[in-house]
């Protein structure tokens, strides 16, 4: 720390309190105009750092019940997005899932030095300490009280600033480029590949995806509820056949598997997984579809999928997995999804998809010519991700070394 900077705790410079909610809430919520903002955790992201207005209102009833926040003031989420700060630019209530910071008589930190130092790894690592040990990590005010911060001069806080503010804007602007060059990489595959399914050549023809499917089933064709609960018990720890999840094919297989014994798997006899099958989400991410690698273990299928098997005389799996997950594709599934909130697709919708079919050989064709472009799109992918996290960990350094008095 550099000669002449006080070490305080955040509690004996800062006035620090905690949101509360009026009960019922729905009783207070309002469409009215002249209602107070109601900041919600969903009204601030991970690229805010202002709040200026929220989407719901309280009326003036529920202020009592509730922590008012002025501009100026600093809000920190106490458990979702954990220990995020955030400066208010607008008046509003919250309630106790936030922490509100107020400088209280002498000015101690100038607003945008007080923002860079919350957000700084020399504070997180602080409240991450803290709040170890909790299967829920909360802040609290007393947590937060304790903190050690440093406590520059003020012109040294507005130094530090324009230092930040200068290589931040930098670094933002590298980082927006890098963005755009991966959405740029991203959206050239895609073309490529819609492309491909819509110059079709001689002899294409268009099929009901019913009229190559040779097996649609799923968990449920085993049996009842009443039944399957008797006889198939989920396992977290290894055994004799892996049930496969649609969580596994977005985790790209590196998350920690479900199992089940072998009668388990033998009375799921319905729905055994062999590989190279298309899986379909029915509910919730519904539509989504997978496609299964080759295995070497007993595999079965869960719950919420389907799981389909083609006629490999007429089509390739591989290509057809890779038509679905063309705009084409993924406009038909989602124009067959039923339900307001809980999305679902049936088998039959499922059936009725049109797909576009040449011939076998053009087949293994565009797979080997779309797969070659995949590979050299997810090596630049890489390259431009691995830059954007650069950027983050270089902006964190710079912190670092702001709070601890090195910057120059």
């Amino acid at each position: 720390m550099r000669d002449g900077w006080d070490v305080k705790m955040l509690g004996d410079v800062l006035s620090i309190e905690r949101g509360g909610s009026p009960r019922p809430i729905k009783k207070y919520l309002t469409n009215s105009t002249d209602g107070i903002n109601w900041i919600k955790i969903s009204d601030a992201t991970a690229s805010d750092k202002y709040i200026y207005e929220t989407k719901e209102k309280i009326t003036k009833d529920g202020l009592h019940k509730t922590r008012v926040v002025n501009e100026g003031d600093f809000i920190l989420s106490n458990s979702m997005s954990f220990g995020r700060p955030y400066i208010m630019r607008t008046t509003g209530c919250i309630h106790d899932g936030w922490l509100v910071l107020k400088q209280n008589g002498e000015k101690k930190f100038e607003t945008e030095f007080l923002y860079y130092l919350l957000s700084s790894p020399f504070v997180f690592q602080q409240f991450n300490s803290k709040a170890a040990g909790s299967t829920v990590r909360n802040l609290n005010i007393a947590l937060v009280s304790s903190v050690n911060v440093p406590l520059p001069p003020l012109f040294e806080q507005k130094r530090i600033v324009a230092i930040l503010d200068k290589a931040f804007a930098a670094i933002s602007k590298a980082k927006a480029n890098a963005e755009q060059n991966l959405k740029n990489i991203k959206e050239l595959f895609e073309s490529y590949l819609q492309g491909v399914f819509e110059n079709k050549g001689e002899g294409w023809e268009e099929k009901e995806f019913g009229d190559v499917i040779t097996t649609l089933t799923d968990y449920h064709a085993n049996g009842s509820y009443k039944i399957l609960k008797k006889n198939v018990e989920l396992k977290d720890s290894d055994d004799y056949a892996w049930m496969v999840r649609s969580t596994d094919f977005e985790k790209n297989f590196q998350n920690d598997f479900k199992y089940v014994d072998k009668h388990g798997y033998d009375f799921l006899n319905k729905s055994k997984i062999v590989g190279n099958e298309i899986i379909m989400s029915k509910i919730g991410n519904a539509g989504n579809v997978y496609l299964m690698p080759e295995i070497d273990r007993p595999c079965s299928l869960a719950m919420n999928l389907f799981l389909i098997r083609m006629d490999e005389k007429k089509v390739i799996p591989g290509y057809i997995f890779r038509y679905l997950k063309t705009n084409n594709g993924e406009t038909q599934i989602k124009a067959r999804l039923k339900g307001a909130t809980t999305k679902t697709i049936t088998k039959d919708n499922v059936r009725n998809i049109i797909i576009p079919i040449p011939s076998i050989k053009e087949q293994k064709t565009i797979i080997n010519k779309t797969d070659a472009l995949s590979t050299e799109t997810k090596k630049l992918e890489a390259i431009y991700q691995q830059k954007i996290e650069d950027l983050e960990e270089l902006k964190k350094s710079i912190l670092q070394k702001a709070f601890n008095g090195e910057l120059t």
